[in-house]
């Protein structure tokens, strides 16, 4: 008898962010590390759409502060518009990647993101901001 996973219900498009973490792990393991962000962004994307996701790139974020537009950011993916990636080739994740894709989050209707890191070793992050 297999194993069976269960997805707890407060776990937002679970769906998605599984099927987006396969398919990262499958790029990292055929290209490895070492390669510029926009190698491991272009190889990503080409994985996504083979494997049945929409994919929506670059995405434009505008910051609005006060009814006035105060700033233009590009997120580096939307999946299935749903779930933000924001890819790194960095040593290791650190805060400050964590708080700028929170930051897309917050300035977005989107409430999941994936922080994907194509470092020495592959790493990820799931993060959530909910827009109530």
């Amino acid at each position: 008898m297999g194993i069976v996973h269960t997805i707890p219900e407060w776990l937002k498009h679970p769906e998605v962010t599984e099927k987006v973490i396969g398919v990262f792990y499958d790029v990292y393991n055929e290209l490895g590390h070492g390669f510029l962000e926009s190698v491991h962004e272009e190889a990503l994307a080409i994985a996504l759409v083979q494997s049945g996701l929409k994919v929506e790139r670059p995405v434009p974020i505008a910051v609005w502060f006060r009814r006035r537009r105060i700033g233009d950011f590009r997120a580096d993916m939307l999946i299935e518009g749903k779930v933000l990636l924001e890819l790194k080739a960095a040593r290791t994740i650190d805060q400050a990647h964590e708080r700028q894709l929170l930051n897309y989050l917050r300035a977005t209707d989107v409430e999941v993101g994936l922080l994907l890191n194509f470092g020495v070793r592959p790493e990820f992050r799931r993060l959530v901001y909910e827009n109530e």
